[in-house]
């Protein structure tokens, strides 16, 4: 399957887009897995996309941008990861190693450029300020998105135009010549989201509520096998009885969100409660700051 030219053209469009609502509207539509979801979409395989788009999500949950500081671009790496892993016929996880983290890495580069020429219409609107001129503030506001949007739009448009060649020719050597370094790069890439979660947990106040996530983890793994054997067993029964109308289904994902939404409700609310002394308070802090953790009110 050959990438089209609407296809390039809508990808393209949405990774200049992604950077604004990124940095402007926060609407949600410049995540990874909404970057996989869309982009699977116009590529027409949203399994593959979603599978790449929450596999970076999950990789990049504990990386932050404070103070300025350039992440990878996860998004971009995304799109790339997903358009070629279904034009190609490539599996997302060796997709994600083998594209995805090296392209949202190598973008770091191209984030820094946009910042820099973007301090061009910073200073415009310094003087614009001095002369009073509003309209003229505004207008250079919003030519400060073009160096955004060019720092992706220009390496997805190039990526998907030139670079199918290069990167079937990589992945046909990655499956026969070099099968060993493909498999490597497959289960890099499934082990990569709990590098994010690893990273996630160690700048939360793990310590502090370490009680709430031993018992979100027990209850998620005893459903989990719960309806796993459920599930296996409707199954086998299906194959026996005939015209078993019975759906018998994996623990949905809602289920988890559900129990962790309702053990972070029960800490913020005795949170609220005031429950603890002034003077543990500041020794929980100091210990978190010790280790390295972000303490609850400095998010």
């Amino acid at each position: 399957m050959t990438i089209t030219w609407w296809q390039i053209l809508l990808l393209t469009l949405y990774a200049g887009y992604q950077i604004w609502d990124e940095l402007h509207i926060y609407s949600s539509a410049s995540s990874p897995v909404f970057a996989g979801m869309l982009s699977g979409l116009v590529m027409g395989d949203l399994t593959t996309g979603l599978v790449i788009g929450g596999s970076l999500q999950l990789t990049i949950l504990g990386v932050g941008t404070f103070g300025g500081a350039t992440r990878i671009d996860a998004n971009t790496g995304t799109i790339m990861a997903t358009a070629f892993s279904v034009s190609l016929g490539m599996n997302p996880q060796q997709a994600i190693s083998a594209i995805g983290v090296p392209v949202a890495s190598l973008l770091v580069q191209l984030d820094i450029l946009a910042r820099f020429a973007n301090t061009y219409f910073a200073h415009r609107m310094d003087k614009k300020i001095e002369e009073f001129d509003y309209k003229g503030i505004e207008r250079n506001f919003l030519l400060g998105l073009v160096p955004w949007s060019l720092s992706r739009m220009l390496p997805v448009f190039l990526a998907l135009t030139f670079g199918g060649g290069l990167v079937q020719s990589v992945v046909g050597v990655l499956n026969n010549q070099l099968q060993w370094l493909g498999d490597g790069l497959e289960v890099a890439g499934a082990v990569l989201p709990a590098v994010g979660f690893a990273i996630l947990l160690r700048y939360l106040p793990v310590k502090k509520h370490l009680p709430y996530l031993i018992l979100g983890f027990t209850i998620t793994a005893l459903l989990t096998v719960v309806f796993n054997d459920i599930q296996l067993l409707g199954e086998n029964v299906a194959e026996v009885v005939e015209n078993l109308e019975a759906t018998f289904n994996a623990l949905p994902m809602l289920a988890i969100t559900l129990i962790g939404l309702a053990l972070a409700t029960i800490s913020y609310k005795n949170g609220q409660n005031g429950k603890g002394t002034p003077q543990q308070s500041t020794s929980n802090t100091q210990e978190d700051s010790v280790e390295g953790e972000i303490d609850d009110d400095e998010l």
